[in-house]
């Protein structure tokens, strides 16, 4: 009789156990619904913000396009009327009388040229931003490219003290490229270089060959950058800072986003090196394509026409565009 008692109890406490268990299991069934629906509740919301911030900055490019768009319009309007006035008084047919109207002029030039690169980088900007943008693509020395763009700036990076030293390892190097692009990512770098190294300083570019690939090194012994800036230099709106910058050289921060989005777009890669007091060095490789040198050429002329497509300015009107940042402070 007692076996029989505590065989039951035994029974009685299994039931109990098993009735806990239940309750626990039904409880956390409960919880792990509602926390699902909590976390589908957050995933929709979170993609309704998604959505809205898609639309606003769907907005903000296309607000963007068209200000910049409505902005280069008259400015191009004033470049060509310059270029008008500075015809009327190679001919005399506008008299100076004492005014010093080509000093005028200049800075009238190179201020509006910095704001139409500023508008330029934007256009560009919302179009890399958005996918539009497209490439010429040729089949280019890329050597040529870029020793063309070296000496367009030698002028000018000279007239600050600063020697411009070119070097490549090797004279044709085809690979397919917008000859364009490519100028314009080596003006920005050289300009950069330019305004961030003192007189008497130096700017290097070099080219190399490795394997199926080319590289191109731009080096200064400017003021360097931050260890801390260098993570973010080519971000949208960085700007380049170093051991010591006045006001008036700093940028918009668009140059360098625009300069790695371009040898992106040419399934190339660009990486820094930096360091504070030391200087800075670009270093660009793109896979290239190796052709016989007696490989069509129409390609090589086409190699060496390294002309801009924005302001029918004057011969070097792409380094002058660049170069604005830096020549728009000296020209009073």
């Amino acid at each position: 009789m007692e076996a029989l008692e505590s065989l039951l109890s035994k029974q009685d406490i299994y039931r109990v156990l098993m009735f806990i268990i239940f309750i626990f299991v039904i409880i956390m069934l409960i919880i792990n619904i509602y926390k699902r629906k909590k976390a589908e509740e957050m995933l929709l919301k979170t993609q309704q913000l998604l959505d809205e911030l898609k639309v606003q900055d769907e907005v903000t490019t296309e607000f963007f396009t068209n200000v910049s768009h409505e902005l280069r319009t008259p400015l191009n309007v004033m470049l060509s009327g310059l270029q008008l006035i500075e015809l009327y008084i190679q001919k005399g047919m506008i008299k100076e009388q004492g005014v010093n109207l080509h000093k005028k002029i200049d800075a009238i030039k190179q201020n509006s040229l910095r704001l139409l690169k500023l508008i330029n980088n934007l256009i560009d900007m919302t179009k890399i931003s958005s996918g539009f943008y497209e490439l010429q693509l040729k089949n280019c020395n890329i050597v040529s490219v870029v020793e063309e763009s070296v000496l367009s700036m030698i002028e000018y990076v000279e007239s600050k003290n600063i020697e411009c030293i070119f070097d490549t390892e090797v004279e044709e190097m085809y690979m397919d490229c917008d000859p364009e692009k490519i100028e314009r990512v080596m003006l920005n770098l050289l300009s950069n270089a330019a305004k961030f190294t003192p007189r008497d300083g130096k700017i290097y570019v070099n080219i190399y060959e490795r394997k199926d690939k080319v590289e191109i090194s731009v080096k200064d012994t400017g003021i360097g950058i931050a260890k801390d800036k260098q993570k973010v230099i080519f971000d949208r709106f960085k700007q380049i800072e170093g051991a010591s910058r006045d006001s008036k050289d700093k940028g918009s921060g668009i140059g360098l986003y625009l300069v790695k989005s371009m040898v992106e777009l040419h399934n190339g890669n660009i990486k820094l090196k930096s360091e504070l007091g030391k200087g800075s060095e670009f270093i660009i490789t793109f896979p290239i394509e190796n052709i016989n040198k007696t490989h069509n050429k129409i390609n090589k002329e086409l190699s060496k026409e390294v002309k801009s497509q924005w302001v029918n300015y004057e011969k070097n009107e792409l380094a002058v565009l660049e170069l604005s940042d830096l020549l728009s402070g000296n020209v009073k």
